[in-house]
């Protein structure tokens, strides 16, 4: 086998996730150590993006569920392991670690999963499919919160004396998320084009439209700050797209209605420039009632120096020092979230600032992508060592 160190990361699609954005920073990290770089994937937004003059890029139906596909993948692998010499096989999610599994085995070549969420299951056979997550040579979790997860949940089909088990964070791109870089005028338009006035403050919750991220209770929440603070103290905007999902749209679209929420809350779709819609936000909220495995909204918003109320779960306990870099509320509890946005918008400026300023340095010390990508790459080296 050469010498020099050949990575292929195998994910469904490369969209605007957590773990496809961790598989492009990755990929283009690698070829600036000296390592070849490949990814497989079905599709996704980010494909344009990649450098192709670096990143080696396959197509194959990785994302699909059927038992057939994972097969023919598995066999596809195979052959690209082999006529391109791959040392280390990295599979992002459950279906396509399916095919790396085998396609491994047979090749004997390292395979490396990471375990992006927390993945539900409600039988044994879902447990079992979930499984393949911890069948690979070295098991990268995401956060404390999930590295608790798969040791409570999955620790019968671990052999910890054979396996590498380890938390590597996600990482964020702090020169993107820098809120120094941008522009005035842009932050002037963007305002203009979305219908709100300099003097009222500005509420962001980003996220994709789904039950569990919790955008009904950031509605009960704001009804019961217009009680307290009256309808004109601030604007709020729900950031994000329904995938389909119009159904909740519309639930959550009526329940504001029916609490006399609009037009002071307004939802907006497809917004890519997500710097900037922190930088003119002046709070940011992620109100998820189920466990975030790591919490990106929270880390973005760090990293642009605007503060941060997030549900006391999951990985936003480990991404933001309470009261310091960000505020947590008690889970599901629209009572609690709407006393720390009242709270929030109150605090004096120097504050905020001061908030802001040891918020992006938490992002910067310990939720860098340099980091998350050196990690990585490091035990990549320790696993053909």
């Amino acid at each position: 086998m050469s010498s020099k160190l050949k990575v292929m990361q195998v994910i469904p699609k490369l969209g605007y996730g957590g773990a496809e954005t961790g598989c492009y920073d990755l990929a283009h990290y690698l070829p600036e150590n000296n390592c070849s770089s490949f990814i497989v994937t079905s599709g996704g937004e980010l494909l344009k993006f990649i450098d192709q003059k670096k990143v080696k890029l396959i197509k194959l139906p990785v994302h699909s569920k059927n038992p057939i596909l994972i097969f023919f993948n598995s066999i596809a692998l195979i052959f690209i392991i082999l006529f391109h010499n791959i040392s280390i096989v990295h599979a992002r999610s459950r279906a396509p670690a399916w095919s790396c599994l085998l396609a491994t085995k047979i090749t004997r070549r390292k395979f490396v999963t990471t375990f992006h969420g927390t993945y539900n299951f409600n039988n044994s056979i879902k447990k079992f499919y979930n499984s393949v997550m911890v069948r690979s040579n070295l098991i990268i979790a995401g956060s404390n919160f999930i590295f608790s997860h798969i040791k409570d949940k999955y620790s019968k089909f671990i052999n910890f004396k054979k396996k590498k088990f380890l938390v590597i964070f996600r990482g964020i791109n702090v020169d993107y998320f820098d809120p120094s870089t941008l522009l005035e005028a842009d932050e002037d338009k963007l305002l203009s084009s979305w219908g709100v006035t300099p003097d009222k403050k500005l509420i962001l919750m980003p996220g994709r439209l789904t039950a569990w991220k919790g955008q009904e209770l950031f509605i009960e929440a704001l009804n019961l700050v217009n009680k307290e603070l009256g309808h004109q103290s601030f604007t709020a905007i729900i950031l994000g797209s329904d995938q389909g999902r119009d159904i909740y749209t519309k639930k959550i679209k009526r329940l504001a209605e029916q609490h006399r929420l609009m037009p002071q809350l307004k939802f907006i779709e497809n917004f890519k420039n997500m710097p900037l819609a922190y930088k003119v936000s002046n709070l940011v909220v992620s109100a998820s009632i189920e466990p975030e495995a790591f919490g990106r909204v929270a880390i973005e918003a760090q990293s642009m120096e605007k503060p941060i109320i997030a549900s006391n779960i999951g990985g936003s306990n480990e991404t933001i020092e309470d009261n310091v870099s960000g505020f947590l509320f008690e889970s599901s509890n629209p009572k609690s979230l709407s006393k720390k946005i009242i709270e929030v918008l109150n605090l004096d400026e120097s504050r905020l600032k001061l908030m802001g300023i040891e918020g992006r340095k938490n992002v910067i010390k310990k939720f860098n992508v340099e980091k998350m990508c050196f990690s990585t790459y490091s035990e990549y080296k320790k696993l053909l060592n």
